[in-house]
């Protein structure tokens, strides 16, 4: 049966959940473009900048599980639009902001609690309850794919909007952006009409959330993935907060920042698209080794030389390819080895870690940028621990492949 066929009844559910994704990512991935002009007109560090971001990393990646506990109480709908209210206070507040305590709070805390209840782990979720298993993977790299076009278009809006009318005329127009959230998670609510199959035999819809979180902890395949989701977090949020900077430091044009988070977007698409795909039919957890390893062979060959205009686009557009590639394949994995009952839950206990990384790249970054004045000894720490964790995932993978958990029962 054609694809679109199948997908004829839910397409409003999956438009809705792609949207939502789009916005809450692509406005969080282009806020480095506001960071030199903001630091220097309310008088904070680049460090300070980024302590809020590295602040919205850790309460996303923590308050990520229980986010995905309360869809399977009170169903995603309301979770995803009190996210959709929260997004739009947080900008709100970033762009009327005078001081880092209002940095903090509206980028720091609101984004990130918004980002847990609207972003990868959520849609996803939504993304996979509503298609048969049989589509699954190819249906996540879809949504995910949708989901990577807000860089593409939120990057450029922003720098336009702060070469011409400043830093707060830019995070106001993320701010009408942000609004078009409430509607998307609307549509995308009507999954929770949507009834949850029959639970196989293997899987663990009958617990209970603690029971869950035991039983994934106790999967040798999880933990590993968990662990190495942590250099995927740390690369990709290193490279948001302070490309723009780096970029600004070699003397190129302030636009070629913009420029290449659209590319990155661009070609997120095609990425998310092809790995969805190959998730399908090969090892997920081998393929996310694979995304650790060439990212990391990426970085190192990029800042090893001078950067160029043409160096530097086509550094996005590889990284783009590899960036939101590892959404379908993590989503397809969680859910093949617990159910989808409690997948928001569980692949949020994995995303813990990978914001622990993210923590680590922005907010390192800054600290031993301030510290050395260049960025030399963080895109090391990258690749090294990159190259590690992706060597370590792939081999797990091919020597151990992942197998269901054995079936828990509900306890009171």
């Amino acid at each position: 049966m054609p694809l679109l066929q199948v997908l004829r009844p839910t397409l409003p559910i999956l438009i809705g959940a792609s949207i939502m994704l789009t916005l809450s990512m692509g406005l969080r991935q282009s806020l480095g473009i506001f960071m030199q002009p903001l630091t220097q007109d309310i008088h904070i560090s680049i460090s300070d900048f980024t302590l809020a971001l590295a602040v919205q990393n850790l309460a996303w990646g923590f308050l990520q599980p229980p986010a995905g506990a309360l869809t399977a109480r009170y169903g995603f709908r309301p979770i995803m639009i009190v996210g959709a209210l929260m997004y739009i206070a947080g900008l709100a507040l970033m762009a009327t902001a005078n001081g880092l305590v209002s940095i903090m709070i509206g980028g720091g805390v609101l984004i990130g609690t918004s980002l847990a209840c609207t972003a990868a782990a959520i849609a996803m979720s939504v993304a996979a309850r509503a298609v048969p298993a049989t589509v699954r993977s190819t249906v996540l790299g879809i949504v995910s794919g949708a989901g990577s076009l807000g860089a593409l278009l939120s990057a450029p809006i922003g720098q336009m909007l702060n070469e011409g009318f400043g830093w707060r005329i830019g995070l106001a127009g993320f701010v009408i952006m942000a609004v078009l959230m409430i509607p998307a998670a609307w549509y995308a609510g009507r999954v929770d009409k949507i009834p949850l199959p029959k639970p196989a035999a293997d899987e663990i819809d009958d617990a209970t959330a603690a029971a869950a979180a035991r039983t994934a902890f106790g999967n040798a395949s999880f933990v590993v993935m968990t662990c190495a989701y942590l250099v995927c977090g740390m690369q990709l949020v290193f490279l948001t907060t302070h490309l723009p900077s780096y970029l600004a430091i070699c003397g190129l044009d302030p636009m070629l920042s913009a420029q290449t988070l659209g590319m990155i977007g661009g070609f997120n698409v095609l990425g998310s698209l092809f790995f969805g795909w190959a998730g399908q039919r090969w090892n997920k957890l081998a393929l996310l080794g694979g995304i650790y390893i060439l990212r990391s062979l990426a970085l190192a060959w990029y800042f090893m030389l001078p950067a160029t205009p043409f160096s530097t686009l086509l550094f996005g557009a590889i990284m783009g390819f590899l960036w939101m590639g590892v959404g379908p394949l993590v989503a397809g994995a969680v859910a093949e080895m617990f159910g989808l009952r409690w997948q928001a839950m569980i692949q949020g206990l994995a995303f813990m870690s990978h914001q622990i990384g993210s923590f680590l790249g922005a907010y390192g970054g800054g600290v031993l940028y301030d510290a050395l004045g260049s960025y030399t000894m963080a895109w090391r720490i990258g690749v090294a621990l990159g190259l590690a964790g992706g060597i370590v995932q792939v081999a797990f993978a091919l020597i151990r492949p992942s197998q269901p958990p054995a079936p828990v029962l509900r306890t009171a």
